[in-house]
């Protein structure tokens, strides 16, 4: 049986390699905002699809943390890359820390822009009817996105936001995603990581909050740091671009041994 291989971007040429992972509510134009102003002279980046998403909306399989890491394995492996560095947003921020556990001496470092914790998420009974409703209902996905983003954003952005996430995931494939990143907790396995890894949180998101990053992402990772940006909420990627890629690329470029 021929193996899945994640529908991918490549953006650069730069010797330090890195995966950029969407989160819920996007595929990997999630990224388009930051795409133009990336470094690439000093970096690589491989922007994917997972499994019920973008091009890959109609790809069969697990639609987990765990099988989206296993992807990625197997994607620096068609592209020749040994080691490499992992930014995920949200959900992808759960993909990231799966590969700790998975192979850990591949990984370089890891950022997660307004991740969720390896422990998952515990909501109470009235938002996790919001959040499972999402999967057919576009006017929770609204609900959500602008709760996340303070309420701050104009209408016309969260339309949009809806609608891209409309088009570009498979309903079935985005509820089961739920379960994986909000359900599943394997803190325990990736508890004393010697992997450098960011979190960057949006002081404009009440869900997942600097304080709440400090109290698990910081009590987990010995060369872990924690980074709020004061003008962004869950979605840095479109709120603040340009101050998204300093944050990354500056903690990225830490790493000065060769891949």
């Amino acid at each position: 049986m021929t193996s899945f291989v994640l529908p991918h971007d490549v953006q650069g040429d730069g010797a330090h390699k890195v995966f950029a992972v969407h989160g819920w509510f996007g595929d990997r134009g999630a990224y388009s905002a930051v795409v133009p102003d990336l470094d690439r002279a000093t970096f690589t980046y491989a922007l994917v699809d997972l499994r019920g998403y973008g091009a890959a909306k109609d790809a069969p399989g697990a639609f987990d943390t765990g099988q989206a890491a296993a992807d990625l394995l197997e994607l620096a492996d068609r592209l020749g890359w040994e080691r490499f560095s992992v930014v995920g947003h949200s959900m992808g921020g759960v993909v990231a820390q799966r590969l700790l556990v998975l192979a850990p001496e591949r990984l370089r470092r890891i950022v997660g822009v307004s991740p969720v914790p390896a422990s998952g998420l515990t909501m109470p009974a009235e938002q996790w009817e919001l959040f499972t409703g999402a999967a057919h209902k576009p006017e929770n996905r609204r609900v959500i996105i602008d709760f996340t983003t303070g309420g701050r954003r104009p209408a016309a952005w969260l339309d949009r936001m809806v609608a891209r996430s409309l088009a570009h995931s498979a309903p079935e494939a985005f509820r089961a995603w739920l379960d994986s990143w909000a359900g599943e907790d394997f803190h325990e396995e990736v508890k004393g990581s010697a992997v450098p890894a960011l979190a960057i949180a949006g002081a404009l998101d009440p869900a997942l909050t600097a304080d709440l990053l400090r109290d698990t992402w910081l009590r987990w990772y010995p060369h872990g740091s924690v980074l709020e940006l004061p003008s962004a909420g869950h979605y840095a990627m479109d709120e603040t671009p340009l101050d998204l890629i300093r944050a990354v690329e500056d903690f990225l470029r830490a790493d000065g041994a060769e891949a």
